[in-house]
């Protein structure tokens, strides 16, 4: 056996497959009894009712430049796009949509429409050549230089700020802020704005589409692909020492640095020891998997169209939610992301049945139960929501790292993205996958580009054994 990746999260699984393209036989080692990482489904809550365990909409996915080249569709990966990537209902019972045609998006925005499409018509024309670029770890290559610096000029800017330089208006201002708190930054940090423009340039450019019977299909898909190639996957197989993995010439990790100091023990250099101590993880997540005895009843009938659907109102309150989080603080009305999967995939509920899935932001490591605010900011757009439901489950940032050791603290991006931390991840370090023991590298979102299902962490990873392994 050649090399060994420990998880087996699309990162993880990006990783082995790279190393089997390239003839390197591997071995997936999965703790868990089943494989996915943050790309799982179970039934939460009702028998028939298939929820997704954590990520649930992908437009990262459809957009990895290293899935593309995969041939998963083979393995029984199919795409759903809802007919709008996203909505954002406000409190007066209008909504703006996120459409996949630019000036679609701009029609809905009034007065704003032109400045709209000015910003993201071309991120979106350019997102097949600036993927790679914003998918690598810098530097990115010479001739893409340009490209990067004329992204990154606005990606830049905290989101609070570019929201209202760029808009006059509330509704593109609203939406603006929706998309760039995906970061799980207040929105007057710099570079969150990189987080909306990518989002939105993405539902554009690919759409924002959910894979038919659950994200587990992501990974089953390339769980299939790799034993094609022939690697292995092995679950229920934890490794709770690098010791275990002794006399291999790689071994991938797709772990956060936490558990890498626990894997490694007293192996690792104090100075770089010190480093991953450092390293910080951001705030957390609190999420609610709900069925539902009918479709949720928004007031904005246009939101029935869209398969995620931001619940925030005003730019100025969704910055207020997101700077309350920062500050350790829990918002009353939080800023909440709900996919409403079953309108488009029948497979996910018994007939005449729903499924919804809605997360907000919370402190790190938060023990606070936010059902009762999630639950009040859907009733809030959805008169009537509650009376739909048959049963919640729940579950906060303790909940969330016991089922998944790298969600931190209820932390869903391998460690926060602020700017410092975005591409020195998890250490500043010319080759960030490498680390100071001999085969052995880092394939997480921990890594550059961080988080999101799009595998470019562990292809990453992976092509960066490989060299080592050619020289």
């Amino acid at each position: 056996m050649d090399a060994v990746v420990v998880g087996s999260g699309p990162n993880g699984l990006a990783a082995a497959l790279t190393l089997a393209q390239a003839g390197r036989s591997v071995r997936v080692l999965e703790a868990a009894d089943t494989i996915g990482g943050g790309a799982r489904s179970a039934e939460l809550t009702l028998p028939g009712f298939s929820h997704d365990v954590c990520s649930a909409v992908h437009p990262l996915a459809r957009g990895s430049p290293f899935f593309e080249t995969l041939p998963l569709r083979d393995h029984g990966l199919a795409w759903i796009d809802p007919p709008s990537p996203l909505a954002h209902p406000f409190d007066d019972g209008s909504a703006v949509l996120l459409e996949r045609d630019v000036r679609a998006t701009a029609s809905g925005l009034g007065d704003d429409g032109p400045r709209y499409e000015r910003l993201f018509g071309p991120l979106a024309a350019s997102w097949p050549r600036l993927a790679p670029v914003l998918l690598a770890p810098l530097p990115p290559p010479v001739g893409r230089l340009l490209l990067l610096a004329r992204f990154g000029m606005r990606a830049l800017w905290p989101a609070a700020r570019l929201s209202r330089s760029a808009f006059r208006g509330p509704r593109a201002r609203a939406l603006f802020a929706g998309l760039s708190a995906h970061g799980l930054l207040p929105l007057e940090r710099a570079a969150t704005s990189a987080f909306g423009l990518v989002l939105g340039a993405l539902g554009h450019a690919v759409g924002w589409p959910i894979p038919r019977g659950g994200s587990q299909k992501i990974a089953d898909a390339l769980a299939a692909e790799l034993r094609r190639l022939g690697g292995e996957v092995v679950t229920s197989a934890p490794v709770a020492s690098l010791e275990e993995l002794k006399g291999l010439s790689c071994a991938l990790l797709d772990v956060t640095p936490r558990q890498l100091l626990r894997l490694a023990g007293t192996a690792l250099p104090s100075g770089y020891r010190r480093s991953l101590e450092r390293y910080r993880y951001g705030a957390g997540v609190f999420k609610l998997d709900i069925a539902l005895d009918a479709p949720i009843p928004w007031r904005a009938p246009a939101c029935a169209r869209a398969g995620t659907v931001h619940l925030g109102g005003t730019l100025e309150e969704i910055a207020s939610a997101e700077a309350a989080v920062g500050r350790g603080a829990q918002p009353e009305r939080p800023f909440v992301l709900l996919a409403q999967q079953s309108l488009f995939d029948a497979s996910r509920a018994p007939a005449g049945k729903h499924t919804a899935w809605a997360y907000c932001h919370v402190p790190h490591a938060s023990s606070d139960d936010r059902s009762e605010a999630i639950l009040a900011q859907v009733e809030r757009f959805a008169p009537g929501f509650r009376a739909r439901v048959l049963k919640i489950h729940a579950r906060g940032p303790a909940e969330l790292e016991r089922d998944n050791p790298n969600l931190v603290g209820g932390d869903i991006n391998g460690g926060s993205q602020h700017l410092g931390q975005m591409f020195a991840r998890p250490v500043l370090r010319l080759d960030p996958y490498t680390t100071p023991l001999d085969g052995v590298y880092l394939c997480s979102s921990s890594t550059p580009p961080g988080g999101g299902v799009h595998g470019m962490c562990g292809h990453h990873a992976a092509r960066s054994a490989l060299r080592r392994w050619r020289r």
